[in-house]
């Protein structure tokens, strides 16, 4: 049978299957002139598989044969449990486009690589951001006295760095950190910030000696105590 005659509008018979499939979904042959073989995929890897099969038997091979799975699914190596092709992470380097390892397993793995090769999570973020160690982290906080830079808060775990050349500056607790990151390292509004508190915040005023007294200053309505 010629290679036109098999063919009808860009589809063919599967010799197998006796489907009519587009020609895309057919294997490669260089045998016939459209570049496509008799048989569909699914059918050309049942054949191939059967070949390697019996080849296998005849040499005294044990071959372990691939697990059918419902289409869209697949059995994570380590976890072993079948999962949909959504669970596995996104692998533009596999055929598939889908990672081998489930998200938890794929997950696990990546931790104990950073672990292996870094020592921890902590000691990889540290030297990705800040090209510092946990040691030299823990050297400056010493420095600190074990406090934060600013409020003198105990145990901070920020690095502060400078935003233009990436230098570290200190370790400062998470509020001070933020707060210094919402004024966008600004001194000039900083300065401002610090005028506004001093003219509108409560503050003691001395009457006599030994004795103070508490006064907010009045912009807005007065509210009562009790509201």
């Amino acid at each position: 049978m010629s290679d036109f005659s098999s063919d009808q509008d860009g589809r063919r018979q599967c010799r197998d299957c006796s489907a009519w499939k587009p020609l895309e979904d057919f294997c490669a042959s260089s045998k016939r002139p459209s570049g496509k073989g008799s048989y569909c995929k699914p059918c050309f890897n049942e054949r191939a598989t059967a070949s390697r099969l019996k080849r296998a038997e005849a040499e005294g091979r044990v071959v372990q044969q691939r697990e059918k799975l419902p289409d869209g699914y697949r059995r994570c190596p380590d976890c072993k449990e079948i999962r949909s092709l959504e669970a596995f992470p996104l692998n533009r380097s596999k055929s598939s486009g889908r990672d081998r390892y489930c998200r938890p397993c794929h997950n696990e793995r990546t931790r104990k690589n950073i672990e292996k090769n870094h020592g921890s999570t902590r000691e990889r973020h540290l030297k990705r951001r800040y090209g510092m160690s946990q040691q030299d982290f823990d050297a400056l906080l010493a420095e600190q006295g074990g406090q934060c830079a600013i409020c003198g808060a105990p145990a901070p775990e920020h690095v502060d760095h400078d935003h233009v050349f990436g230098n570290v500056r200190g370790i400062l607790c998470f509020n001070c950190n933020g707060g210094l990151g919402q004024f966008k390292d600004n001194v000039g509004s900083l300065r401002k910030a610090i005028e506004y508190l001093k003219e509108t915040t409560w503050h003691r005023d001395l009457i006599h000696p030994g004795v103070f007294q508490l006064s907010s200053p009045l912009r807005g309505p007065r509210r009562s105590p009790s509201s």
